[in-house]
């Protein structure tokens, strides 16, 4: 598509976190999004995400219910891949696993439009790779977005080395029409945020792993002595530990460096199903 058309059909394969607050700020954009994902059960916890993100809108002053009414009414959900097949764009949003994610590539090249961009939300994989799976790669990109979707107003556009400069332009014109700020970044491991944040958040797991501090007074010291608003490892918490460590695996393998390298009790964490707030336990436990 030339940069100049506007985007009006969105399609995103994957109704996890990422996904469903994808389709709900497009949604609130006033563009019609589909959302796809691989079983009716999958599609009802998509449901349910988008209905409780709309509702704590309205109960927060943000929404009047009318207008959560007309976001519902924007997104279409469904378990049939073919439906993609009008979209303008297309964004894969399913979990950080670069095999998964070139298959879903690859199934997504294969039923949308030969002049669809598409979009990548992974927030590490360097999209020249995945880009192998589409025809077309001049039309492929990253469109990493960030967690709240609805909330976080940044999302990154990764240019892959054979990315065209109407694809560029395209999506940037896109994410301003969802009221979110645009940077772009080359394309390796990490992008820009990731390459700096994550090996804070491995610094303090490796701390925290030393018997250096305890977790609350790693995060407290960070919280007073830096201002964050967060700390380390109630942010590692609240991203999920299996995409911190998704992350730092993608960035020790493109770069070989120590910051990089997952510590082995973040690994382990992992393993166990700690992972952070949205499995009740991670570096703290949640209700």
């Amino acid at each position: 598509m030339s940069s100049s058309q506007e985007i009006n059909r969105v399609a995103v394969v994957g109704g996890g976190l990422m996904g469903s607050g994808i389709a709900e700020s497009v949604a609130r954009a006033g563009i019609s999004v589909i959302l796809r994902d691989v079983d009716q059960r999958a599609i009802d916890r998509a449901a349910g995400r988008l209905e409780s993100s709309l509702a704590r809108a309205v109960k927060g002053g943000k929404l009047e219910e009318a207008q959560a009414a007309a976001i519902r009414g924007r997104i279409a959900l469904t378990t049939d891949l073919a439906q993609i097949g009008d979209a303008e764009l297309v964004i894969e949003a399913v979990p950080e696993d670069e095999q998964l994610k070139l298959s879903v590539l690859a199934a997504i090249g294969e039923i949308a439009s030969a002049e669809a961009i598409v979009a990548s939300n992974t927030s590490s994989i360097p999209i020249t790779q995945l880009a192998q799976a589409v025809p077309g790669p001049r039309r492929v990109l990253g469109l990493h977005f960030f967690s709240p979707v609805p909330v976080m107003s940044l999302v990154e556009i990764v240019v892959a080395l054979d990315t065209d400069a109407a694809t560029v332009a395209a999506a940037r014109a896109f994410v301003e029409r969802l009221r979110k700020t645009a940077i772009e970044t080359r394309d390796r491991a990490g992008f820009v945020v990731n390459m700096l944040l994550v090996p804070y958040l491995l610094a303090a797991v490796r701390m925290f792993e030393d018997g250096f501090a305890t977790a609350a007074d790693i995060d407290t010291g960070m919280k007073l002595g830096c201002a964050h608003p967060m700390g380390p490892l109630e942010l590692t918490d609240f991203i999920g530990l299996d995409v911190i460590y998704g992350v730092a695996v993608s960035l020790y393998d493109e770069f070989k460096r120590e910051e990089y390298s997952a510590p082995p009790l973040l690994k382990r964490m992992v393993a166990a199903g700690r992972l952070g707030r949205k499995s009740g336990r991670g570096f703290y436990e949640y209700g």
